[in-house]
């Protein structure tokens, strides 16, 4: 992270989108304020180198009396880090094949491609084995379910012919038999009344007489036999075929819709096989750019290339939107609750700079470890105009303005001696050099807002280490430090 800013006559107002200064293009403040910074520091050591050198100074503690004249300017707080581009509206094109897929081409990334290109070529031999294969059992599963179909039809008319068949010729039969055993029994009675008046005129002996009797009674209990067999096919012998014939029905009812569900389930696997082989060559549905997934910096996204091993929805390659283009940069902790949606930054490219703005932060960190150095950092999505020649991947530098302050007090952050008693600087007076507490506002590590303490013209020490005074201040306690003369 780096942040930076000049004194306002020395920052130029952000230019407005795109603007140029003539046939050069301006130079980001970023640069501007480093080489602010790099200048005092420069300067910082050769004070610092002169205090050493022998006679250089009448003694030591008359160190260099580098100064600078406090001012009123603008004091803007930026941050830069640094990113690269991507889309914000990414066309993710994915495996649909199941299981793993070897790849045997792929287009090259960065490729422009028209609608209807190949842009990959899964292998094919495992699909063609599974599509035999699935085509077999298919058939097979087809074959049950008809056969089951016709059982099914089988025993439907098996019941309704029961029903409205058998049973009623068999009750037809009994009834004639119990109409027959009716008429037996009439007759029998008649002979039998025959031979009784025969018998009282002697004409007919006791042995016809018992013989008679013999017969009705046969054919009373043969009358009362068919009565029973009616009833017995009426109330139980219907019932029990039927139940059979429903649970024979039901039964074979079930087996057939086994064998349809596995019929279907065949064919759907032997379609969907069908379709995945459709799908091992994998065309584009429209035109534009085409990248690969490891460009776009995602999470241990692998590399597609030949020969490589792909599983279902697993993203092969992306379309990006070149119109929605951003920039993804990590902000530190110790800034990210300055960083709002709306900030207005500077984005500069190898070729051109953009104005863009924050439009998203995000409010959980990205994991921190080794490889980020144990910094804890926040994803900002950074916005940029729609404007050609933008390509995914292309480094860029984000200068972010959290801040401006307008005519204010600025002191320079060398000029500055943090204590226990508070923030000190050290003012040449016509006296010699005094001791004036501060405080101070906000700051971009080059320059410090004064809230209190300076006034317009003073004159502020820029190395106050090189006094005693200050080197003391800085190492004593509160209760150490002691109010001293000023230095003549």
């Amino acid at each position: 992270m780096a942040i930076d800013a000049l004194p306002k006559k020395r920052i130029p107002p952000l230019p407005a989108r795109g603007e140029r200064s003539g046939n050069r293009r301006r130079p980001p403040l970023g640069r501007w304020w480093r080489r602010g910074l790099l200048a005092f520091g420069v300067i910082a050591i050769l004070a610092a180198s002169l205090a050493l050198i022998p006679g250089g100074m009448r003694s030591r503690d008359a160190g260099p009396r580098l100064a600078h004249t406090i001012k009123r300017g603008d004091l803007l707080v930026t941050v830069t880090e640094q990113g690269m581009l991507e889309s914000s509206e990414n066309t993710e094109i994915k495996c649909m094949v199941r299981g793993r897929s070897t790849v045997i081409w792929v287009i090259d990334s960065g490729t422009v491609v028209e609608p209807g290109d190949e842009l990959v070529r899964l292998d094919t031999l495992f699909i063609e084995e599974q599509i035999d294969e699935r085509t077999k059992y298919a058939l097979w599963s087809r074959s049950a379910a008809e056969w089951s179909k016709a059982n099914v039809a089988r025993a439907e008319l098996a019941v309704s012919e029961y029903e409205q068949g058998r049973f009623v010729s068999e009750l037809m039969n009994l009834e004639k038999k119990l109409a027959t055993a009716e008429s037996n029994l009439v007759s029998a009675r008649n002979m039998l009344s025959h031979v009784g008046l025969m018998t009282e005129s002697e004409y007919a002996s006791e042995l016809e007489m018992e013989e008679k009797e013999f017969a009705v009674a046969q054919a009373k209990l043969e009358l009362e036999l068919k009565k029973t067999e009616i009833d017995v096919l009426k109330r139980f012998t219907k019932a029990e075929q039927l139940q059979a014939l429903k649970g024979d029905l039901a039964a074979i009812k079930a087996t057939h819709e086994a064998n349809a569900e596995r019929a279907i389930a065949d064919a759907s696997r032997r379609d969907r096989a069908l379709e995945e082989y459709k799908h091992c060559v994998v065309k584009a549905e429209r035109g534009g750019l085409v990248i690969h997934p490891s460009a776009a910096r995602w999470h241990n996204a692998p590399e597609i290339a030949e020969g490589a091993t792909v599983h279902k929805d697993q993203v092969l390659l992306l379309m990006p939107d070149l119109s929605q283009m951003q920039v993804k940069v990590g902000i530190h902790e110790s800034v990210i609750d300055r960083m709002k949606p709306g900030l207005s930054a500077r984005v500069t490219l190898p070729d051109k700079t953009l104005e863009g703005t924050v439009s998203e932060v995000a409010s959980v960190t990205r994991p921190a470890g080794w490889w980020t150095g144990n910094e804890v950092r926040y994803d900002t999505i950074i916005e940029l105009p729609s404007v050609g020649g933008l390509k995914p991947g292309m480094s860029a530098e984000v200068e972010v303005l959290i801040a401006r302050h307008e005519d204010v007090l600025m002191i320079p952050v060398a000029a500055v001696v943090e204590t226990d008693e508070g923030d000190l600087c050290w003012v040449k007076t016509a006296k010699g050099t005094q001791r004036r507490p501060l405080k101070l506002g906000d700051t971009n590590e080059v320059f410090t807002v004064v809230a209190a303490g300076l006034k317009e013209g003073d004159e502020v020490v820029l190395n106050p280490l090189a006094l005693q005074e200050a080197r003391m201040a800085a190492t004593k306690t509160p209760d150490e430090t002691e109010p001293q003369e000023p230095e003549s």
